[in-house]
């Protein structure tokens, strides 16, 4: 156990893992340990005994909110909204009652679902987590417990002012996906991977507590972390492979078989379509070895003599990233843009940007040849 990072970020003293670590499994990676919490592991009555009646008050509702909560209420626990009124029909509590919350019964605004809740997951985005503190922070219960599934508010406390009172356990759980897909598998009888942290515990139960709630919300394969490891990591990777970096690398070579004459749909096919249709979820469900054995020699010769160089290319500027996002300078930038009044208006002109390149109008083209997808389908 990391047990030194654990308790590094806790004010409230050394926890005690000695009522969950007997279900945990330990794994080694290359000699590194490491215990995962697994639902199965568990007795079946533990997340109702931990959680209990408690209210579950969850704060916000876009899509991480919207699927934890709707999870929670599936599996029979207390839960309760918070969100801001507006009749508006686009709004969050619009969307909240068509979707079956009623008003005045689990349907609040953000301060009384504060005031009433045991448990409060603060679930809006980190730019409303730093707008909406003061009134959270004055409407949270002595002991209630603030549950966070992003730890950029806590991190990063010096920028955001978010300071939980020191009578409140602070605990995270960090579903690995957005939360369209924890809903969705769900639905599908499926669970996501979720890491868990505790920051703060106060009761002497948070970590009980962190790990109940990830079972609850859906996730059956819980990894331990810190809101600082779980902060760095999620930053950088949307940065570099998850978003920014396979934005960046795809668009780079279309752009470059577009400027030596390959059609549209010859530079789509051979950068985006074949890498998400056929050779990515290879790697995702057997592994990179077993996908380079099953290509073609001249493949398998290329992409073992090229990969190493763009480790040697790609790991500075990933390095810099890290240090970036470690400094808070990345966390400068999202916030001084959150706090912009035309924040909107710029975000929708970046991301019409990206929609408008010609790779991705390629992609809107090209989709409707998929087999099995309907023709035109958005």
């Amino acid at each position: 156990m990391l047990l030194f990072n654990l308790t590094k970020h806790n004010k409230i003293g050394l926890r005690n893992f000695s009522s969950v670590i007997k279900y945990s499994k330990e794994i080694s990676i290359n000699g590194v340990k490491e215990n995962i919490y697994i639902k199965e592991n568990f007795p079946s009555s533990f997340v109702e005994k931990t959680l209990g009646n408690k209210v579950i008050a969850t704060l916000g509702y876009g899509p991480q909110a919207m699927s934890q909560s709707m999870n929670l209420r599936d599996n029979g626990h207390n839960v309760i909204l918070g969100v801001r009124k507006s009749e508006n029909p686009n709004s969050s509590w619009m969307k909240a009652i068509r979707d079956k919350w009623i008003p005045d019964q689990n349907l609040f605004e953000i301060d009384e679902a504060t005031n009433k809740g045991d448990i409060v997951q603060y679930l809006l985005s980190d730019a409303g987590q730093i707008d909406k503190w003061s009134i959270v922070k004055s409407n949270l219960k002595d002991n209630a417990t603030l549950y966070f599934s992003h730890g950029f508010g806590i991190v990063y406390n010096d920028k955001t002012n978010i300071v939980p009172n020191k009578n409140n356990d602070v605990v995270l759980v960090a579903p690995k996906g957005p939360g369209i897909f924890v809903r969705q598998n769900y639905l599908n009888n499926d669970h996501v991977n979720a890491s868990w942290a505790t920051y703060q515990d106060a009761s002497g139960n948070a970590d009980n507590t962190a790990i109940a709630m990830g079972f609850a919300i859906g996730c059956d394969n819980l990894f331990e972390t810190t809101f600082h490891k779980e902060t760095t990591s999620d930053l950088v990777g949307e940065r570099s492979v998850l978003m920014g970096m396979i934005q960046g690398a795809f668009k780079a070579q279309y752009d470059l078989l577009r400027e030596k004459g390959h059609s549209p749909s010859e530079a789509y096919n051979e950068t985006v379509e074949e890498a998400l249709r056929t050779l990515y979820p290879l790697i995702s469900d057997k592994g990179m070895d077993w996908m380079y054995e099953n290509c073609s020699t001249t493949a398998q010769r290329g992409a073992i003599d090229w990969a190493p160089r763009y480790y040697n290319a790609i790991k500075p500027i990933i390095a810099q990233c890290y240090q970036e996002v470690e400094a808070g300078m990345e966390a400068r930038i999202v916030i001084n843009a959150n706090s912009s009044p035309d924040y909107r208006e710029k975000l929708n002109d970046d991301l019409n940007k990206i929609k408008d390149q010609e790779i991705w109008q390629a992609y809107r083209v090209m989709r409707n040849f998929r087999p099995g997808l309907k023709k035109n389908e958005d």
